[in-house]
């Protein structure tokens, strides 16, 4: 298994970063397919505009849980703007690579990210699909395996 996926990639799983529950979180985001077993729930802690904190819980496969760990550390002390910008293929970048049987993860982790912020903007009473798109809450390329 650890031939195929980066060196980056296997220290996200082993040992994922901001990995956990955020009772005080002010935006939270769920996506995933049980059908293909990838379920990621983000949260974050936003306070003047900032992501502060980000923390998630991942339940699926090695490279779910890496793509979660990577999007968390590249939003921590962003702007929601900054954040609004995240695209899988820069957490893919930022793990060096996936096998491409993997990049749904990559999706999952930018969407999740997505609906945290899009949650953050309903509890603000503003309507987050100017900012923020459609979400998508389930995995389309599931399928695909």
């Amino acid at each position: 298994m650890a031939g195929m996926y980066s060196e980056k990639v296997m220290e996200h799983f082993a040992h994922p970063h901001n990995v956990g529950e955020m009772p005080d979180a002010n935006a939270v985001g769920e996506v995933g397919n049980p059908k293909c077993g990838d379920i990621m729930r983000m949260y974050l802690k936003i306070e003047n505009n900032m992501v502060v904190d980000a923390k998630f819980m991942t339940f699926g496969c090695g490279a779910a849980i890496a793509t979660s760990s990577m999007a968390t550390d590249l939003i921590k002390g962003k702007s929601i703007e900054e954040c609004l910008k995240l695209t899988n293929k820069a957490v893919v970048e930022a793990l060096d690579g996936l096998p491409p049987i993997k990049v749904h993860c990559s999706v999952l982790a930018e969407e999740a990210v997505k609906a945290a912020l899009a949650d953050y903007y309903r509890r603000q009473g503003i309507d987050p699909e100017p900012f923020v798109g459609k979400i998508e809450t389930s995995c389309e390329s599931c399928s695909a395996h």
